[in-house]
């Protein structure tokens, strides 16, 4: 079965201050696809697809072309504003990108096979392609109904030593099958102690935070998906426009388009655990922890000198 990765590089990255996406965390200079890349191809992902911004895509074909020209083939993708469905059109003021939903389903008419998903500034680890990738070769047909995965990691193995975190906290049922993700938006670390004191706690945020164990799952936009569910995406985003298009920041997430299929009984998750390090650059200061980080996992030089 041919699988493919659609790697999210569209990302503004506003608390980052940059294009964080294509920023070198290797010592031979690989950024953190690079090893998305080098991963997904030994768990049999043998095409890639990068969703950018037109105006990004002379940085990225400086890096790619070159670099995978005579390994792997990588496409390009634009999330284009005016990209919209039925008859929407751009509302004016508008300079944001969509979001993640809208970003995944812009590679409708490139993508037609199975195909993980990603976003371009996490590290995920070898073992969460392995196990997406084991979910896309071995599911089982259920009538009428859409199957796919996400890798679930560990809330503690997520967070960032300079500031708060944004997470969904997977919820699952017996069959470990999703049935909510709970999005908490401020999440940190202090004095041993793991808690939210944003939107999303169980306990009203005046009252106190909510603290949580640090082993929960968590969702870090790690999926595998089939190509059936680029129709229902776009259904979903036109509703979306229908009710939040006049907005100038409002964004189609792709956590909140899955629990509308699974609500309405269209599609299934399956939360695949995994033990991966997860590494992520949220805030400038986290790439010399992310360096030093993937440093340890001993990976050979994965970019061939030209």
């Amino acid at each position: 079965m041919s699988l493919s990765l659609l790697i999210l590089a569209a990302g503004m990255g506003s608390r980052f201050g940059g294009l964080k996406q294509i920023m070198p965390v290797g010592k031979n200079g690989e950024i953190i696809m690079d090893y998305s890349i080098y991963d997904a191809r030994q768990a049999g992902f043998s095409r890639v697809a990068l969703v950018i911004r037109r105006e990004h895509e002379a940085s990225f074909r400086e890096i790619f072309d070159d670099r995978y020209a005579d390994d792997v083939r990588i496409d390009y993708v634009f999330q284009d504003l005016n990209d919209l469905p039925g008859s929407h059109s751009l509302p004016a003021g508008r300079a944001k990108p969509w979001g993640t939903g809208h970003a995944v389903w812009a590679a409708r008419e490139l993508i037609s096979e199975p195909f993980a998903m990603i976003n371009a500034d996490d590290f995920y680890g070898a073992e969460s392609f392995r196990v997406i990738a084991d979910f896309l070769r071995a599911r089982h047909a259920k009538p009428q109904t859409m199957q796919f995965c996400l890798a679930g990691y560990e809330l503690a193995k997520t967070l960032s030593e300079h500031g708060s975190v944004s997470r969904g906290v997977c919820e699952t049922d017996a069959q470990n099958e999703l049935t909510r993700i709970r999005e908490l938006t401020k999440i940190r670390r202090e004095y041993g102690q793991i808690f939210n004191e944003g939107q999303g706690a169980r306990l009203p945020v005046a009252d106190r935070p909510e603290y949580l164990r640090g082993d929960e799952k968590v969702s870090m936009n790690c999926f595998g998906f089939t190509p059936e569910l680029f129709q229902p995406l776009g259904e979903l985003f036109g509703e979306f426009l229908e009710t939040n298009g006049a907005s100038a920041a409002s964004e189609f997430y792709m956590p909140v388009a899955l629990d509308m299929l699974m609500s309405r009984r269209q599609a299934t998750v399956k939360v695949l655990p995994t033990t991966a390090q997860w590494f992520g650059m949220t805030y400038k200061e986290d790439r010399p922890a992310v360096a030093v980080g993937i440093a340890q996992l001993g990976y050979p030089k994965i970019i061939k000198e030209r």
